[in-house]
């Protein structure tokens, strides 16, 4: 079981390198990607399968690699979560300034949703990079 715990680490760093790369191509060209976000969720179930499974392990042995593996491990999962809240902020502070969004013209509508997508992707992008980082270090720790 400790082998998959190393294979899902890998993965965990490689899957969320993937979509903050991705992302982050995407948010620098101002171009809203279906694919970010396939590549985002699929990062995300192996954070939580990852982390699942580092939970069994210490239930089971009782001994972490080190407190600062277990810290590390755990970050990623809080970082998907806080994200993900943040996206929330990140709509709402875009439309703060649209009075009524259906009394805007179709153009209007689209350019607002736009808006929208590219910053909810580089907020989610910011946070796959930052769990490459600290499943980096848990790697190591």
């Amino acid at each position: 079981m400790t082998a998959i715990h190393v294979v899902l680490g890998a993965a965990v760093i490689a899957a969320n390198a993937l979509a903050g790369g991705w992302g982050g191509v995407a948010w620098l060209r101002r171009s809203p990607s279906v694919v970010f976000w396939y590549l985002l969720r699929a990062a995300q179930v192996f954070v939580v399968v990852e982390v699942v499974l580092g939970l069994i392990l210490l239930a089971r042995d009782r001994t972490a690699p080190d407190d600062l593996h277990f810290v590390y491990g755990i970050g990623p999962l809080v970082v998907t979560l806080v994200s993900e809240a943040m996206r929330v902020g990140a709509v709402q502070r875009e439309l703060t300034d649209v009075d009524d969004l259906e009394a805007l013209d179709r153009r209007e509508q689209a350019q607002v949703a736009r808006r929208v997508v590219l910053r909810e992707m580089g907020v989610m992008t910011v946070g796959a990079l930052l769990i490459v980082t600290l499943a980096l270090r848990a790697a190591f720790a």
